[in-house]
């Protein structure tokens, strides 16, 4: 566990893991004052209920801290936000931040990659080959409460991002059947919009994890599109939400089968 407690954790008996990077909320007692942002405008930012969905599988590592403190899929020297080109527009800061609080907060980045190289490091020891899920959303309701929603044929339901990957034909049988038996899945009499590479490829943390594990670890960025919330309010809705789970859950035998092949 981290020292300072800004993550949650779980290790568990599986060569599955997941992250949910944007999913916490909490900004520390010295920077709140300094904050721009409203509750609701970050949160609107933040990746909400990613962190119950990536407790589908037995380790987790979910930090927090709200990326608008630290953006940890963010490559260091851009994983604080000082500016509204690096942050959708957004003003973020009453005032520019210093360079102490600029360092506090990338201490947090330096200890969750140190934390995950932790994870990793044991869960490769173990099963030799691993695959992680990166789990994210995203919005679809830009440009306001009551306008049309942005076109689903650029806007999948999920987003298979995988390309940050080192050896994308290891890891291919993975992809292939991830995406197909996410499909498949009966989501409420329904099947889910699945595509790869289309709103979001993987970014600073599959990229780290690929370039420091390429021959051991597939990871799966996934991200969500927030049909299953209100992304202006923040108010989720819980059927939507446990079927979301029920369907990652629907791929892990999938994925543990071509696993194998591959050990």
């Amino acid at each position: 566990m981290l020292d300072n407690k800004s993550c949650s954790e779980h290790f568990g008996d599986s060569p599955l893991m997941a992250t949910a990077i944007h999913a916490g909320h909490k900004v520390r007692h010295e920077l709140l004052p300094l904050l721009a942002l409203d509750d609701a405008e970050r949160a609107r930012e933040e990746d909400p209920y990613t962190d119950y969905l990536a407790k589908v599988v037995p380790t987790w590592l979910v930090p927090d801290r709200s990326r608008f403190e630290v953006d940890l899929n963010r490559p260091r020297e851009e994983a604080v936000y000082t500016s509204p080109e690096m942050a959708w527009g957004l003003h973020l800061w009453k005032e520019p931040l210093g360079q102490d609080m600029i360092n506090r907060s990338l201490e947090e980045y330096d200890a969750f990659y140190a934390e995950l190289r932790v994870l990793l490091d044991k869960l490769v020891a173990h099963f030799g080959h691993i695959i992680v899920f990166d789990l994210h959303a995203y919005n679809y309701r830009r440009a306001g409460a009551e306008q049309p929603p942005a076109d689903p044929a650029g806007n999948p339901e999920v987003n298979v991002g995988t390309g940050t990957m080192v050896d994308r034909e290891r890891c291919l049988p993975t992809i292939t059947r991830f995406i197909a038996d996410l499909h498949a899945y009966d989501f409420m009499g329904r099947q889910l919009d699945v595509r790869e590479n289309i709103k979001f490829k993987g970014r600073q943390l599959a990229g780290w994890i690929h370039n420091n594990y390429p021959d051991t670890i597939c990871v799966l960025s996934v991200e969500f599109k927030k049909f299953y919330m209100d992304e202006w309010t923040g108010v989720g809705d819980i059927d939507q939400i446990q079927a979301i789970q029920n369907a990652l859950q629907s791929t892990i035998p999938g994925i543990l089968e071509e696993l194998k092949k591959i050990q």
